[in-house]
């Protein structure tokens, strides 16, 4: 039998060949051939794009599909308008909520959900949006978050429950699921735009429909993980199947539920972001448009913002997911619920207060204070001192690094990549496993886009290299000590609330706009996954295996390398697996600040043409990127933990 080594060296080997061999290859197998490109585009713009036959048809009643879209999406108005109206415009010559009240209510639920801290943190984040002028920008996201989240919830949490209830309706769901949560934002943004309009309504519609799997999903897996005996219980007290569903199996499945209202809500504000450019209102836009104005000081302060209110509201539903319900105390209603009794009295003060005094109701402007002279100082104070070094480093990494191995990813035949699937693919999860990603490639291949495709692969393996490379052995460093993989852990946690937007201010702040740039964002979003899941691996490595280790005398430097890292191992390539993601979404984003060989761009052409079959078909080209990866490297990390015994 061969050895692994060789099996290994076997399945790489037609990829190497095939590279050698690059000169003497017909040129359909470096570059697919237009005359076999399969007319996708067209198809989906025939139905779809300007002139489509939904757009033009008559459907139902002389309305064609795009009049029934944009009329349902009119019913968007309504909780919007509400929303809005309490939280930025009011109602009919009666105010907005004060600023004052807001502050309270946040720090009176934060202390109710989990303590003073989290009290501290919501009341502070309510605070500075008026603090800094970013009142109007704050609350109207805020405005679209609440309906976007409270809609995306409901849907996907009916998803789930049908597709609980029903294998075949589950099996038919996954595959879409798995699609919509590997598209790039972007690709959501141009139907909605053609069939909806630019508008405050479609960013939360094409929010919504971004939200929705993640909260299917954890329904799926909550219902399914309620306990028998909990389920026999049920039945034996004579509950009928609608008692079953509502009070006995949801109650049970409540953990589950809540990490999916989290993760809906966190999805939310990063798809609101990306809606700034459709027409989303609010801190996105604003900060779209400091960027693009370059005033990075301003771009910062409402970044700041953007992290604040994404971190409160984790926080807070995180918080409000662990939190189960208290035994009633004794007394007066104001005894038994005293955060609320709080609550209605402070709300009616503040009230009070905003009626008597106009600074209670709206924060004074002559109030307000700002960072963004600091923040372009420090910028200008780079540029004077430090913007040679910087130019020339960057310069540096892009002749030396970046365009040679773009040009290699470019002059590399697709034939070779498709062979280094194929190989990956047996010796990770076997042939038969291999066949999807190998259908996927060939979609890529096919699609027309395999330039591009090769540039945003490249983009993608430099950061997964690098963040493997830093994030690993900080993951490592982290793991030694209870203490600083707490550490770790809350400060992974924390940057990855961040929209990912966010991520390219510190980008143009050093490198301007460049590949430098692109790469820096990426690796800076990227990195999170690799340290997190190594913390995490070589964290629930089994105490009784080091434990033997230690007895059977191995040292720290065995015990690292030939127990905790091995064990951990599949953790970690999850973590690289989730790193992969981050780099193709963040690749899409990044071309915002520049770059042309890669598929980013191409987004942005499509969206200044509302080209939906373009978009779309660019979409799932990231999105199988996303899918063979995914396929590939959780396929290999769940067999081998149960080689290991770990599953």
């Amino acid at each position: 039998m061969t050895s692994p080594a060789a099996r290994n060296a076997f399945a790489l080997l037609p990829f190497f060949l095939f590279l050698a061999l690059q000169p003497l290859l017909p040129e359909w197998a470096v570059l697919w051939p237009e005359e076999w490109l399969p007319p996708f585009m067209d198809w989906i713009n025939g139905a779809a794009g300007r002139g489509g036959f939904l757009q033009k048809e008559e459907l139902v009643a002389g309305l064609t599909f795009k009049d029934m879209t944009r009329a349902t999406a009119k019913l968007a108005d309504y909780p919007l308008d509400l929303t809005y109206g309490i939280l930025v415009k009011g109602f009919g010559g009666a105010p907005a909520l004060p600023w004052t009240t807001a502050v309270l209510l946040a720090a009176v639920f934060g202390w109710w959900v989990k303590g003073p801290r989290l009290a501290l943190l919501a009341g502070g984040c309510i605070l500075y949006f008026a603090l800094f002028g970013k009142w109007k920008g704050s609350m109207t996201t805020l405005s679209a978050i609440l309906v976007a989240a409270f809609l995306a919830g409901v849907i996907g949490l009916f998803l789930g429950i049908a597709a609980a209830r029903s294998r075949r309706l589950e099996r038919a769901l996954v595959p879409i699921l798995n699609v919509m949560q590997t598209l790039p934002h972007f690709s959501y943004l141009i139907p909605i735009v053609v069939f909806v309009g630019l508008s405050q309504k479609a960013g939360v519609i094409a929010t919504v429909i971004f939200a929705i799997p993640p909260m299917t999903r954890l329904t799926i897996l909550g219902l399914r993980g309620v306990a028998s005996e909990v389920l026999e219980a049920g039945r034996m007290c004579g509950c009928t199947p609608r008692q079953m569903l509502w009070k006995v199996e949801i109650p049970a499945a409540r953990d589950a539920l809540m990490v999916g209202v989290n993760q809906v809500i966190m999805q939310c504000l990063a798809m609101v972001v990306i809606a700034s450019f459709i027409g989303t209102k609010g801190l996105g836009f604003d900060l779209l448009l400091g960027m693009r104005g370059l005033k990075i000081g301003t771009a910062v302060e409402i970044g700041v913002a953007v992290v604040l209110m994404a971190v409160t509201i984790d926080r807070l539903s995180l918080a409000l997911a662990h939190k189960h319900p208290a035994r009633m105390r004794e007394g007066a209603l104001w005894q038994r619920h005293p955060f609320a009794a709080v609550a209605i009295a402070g709300s009616a003060l503040t009230f009070a207060a905003a009626a008597a005094f106009p600074q209670a109701l709206v924060f004074p402007k002559e109030w307000t204070v700002t960072t963004a002279a600091f923040w372009d100082k420090q910028i200008l104070y780079i540029i004077r001192n430090f913007n040679e070094e910087l130019l020339l480093f960057r310069d540096a990494v892009t002749v030396n690094v970046l365009l040679p191995m773009r040009s290699a990813f470019l002059w590399a035949p697709w034939l070779a990549f498709f062979a280094l699937v194929a190989g990956i693919g047996w010796r990770l999860v076997g042939w038969r496993r291999a066949v999807l990603p190998l259908f996927l490639f060939m979609f890529i291949a096919a699609s027309g886009f395999w330039p591009g495709a090769a540039g945003t692969l490249y983009l993608v393996t430099f950061t997964v290299l690098f963040c493997i490379c830093v994030g690993v052995p900080l993951g490592v460093l982290a793991a030694a000590s209870p203490r600083r993989a707490k550490a770790a852990v809350l400060f992974c946690d924390t940057f990855q609330t961040f929209p990912s937007f966010v991520y390219l201010i510190p980008a143009i702040m050093f490198f301007q706009v460049s590949e430098v740039s692109i790469v820096l964002s990426m690796v800076i979003f990227g990195l999170i996954p690799a340290v997190r899941y190594t913390v995490f691996g070589l964290s629930t490595v089994p105490k009784e295996t080091i434990e033997a280790a230690r007895m059977a005398g191995c040292t720290r430097a065995q015990l690292l390398w030939k127990v905790r890292l091995p064990l951990a191992f599949p953790e970690i390539m999850l973590g690289v697996n989730q790193t992969i993601l981050f780099s193709l979404f963040m690749a899409v984003i990044a071309a915002f600040i520049g770059g042309t060989k890669h598929l980013g761009p191409e987004f942005f052409k499509a969206m200044a043409h509302s080209d939906i079959g373009k978009a779309l078909i660019l979409g799932l080209c990231v999105s199988c990127m996303g899918l063979i990866a995914d396929r590939l490297i959780t396929g290999w990390a769940a067999a081998r933990k149960q080689e290991l015994g770990l599953a």
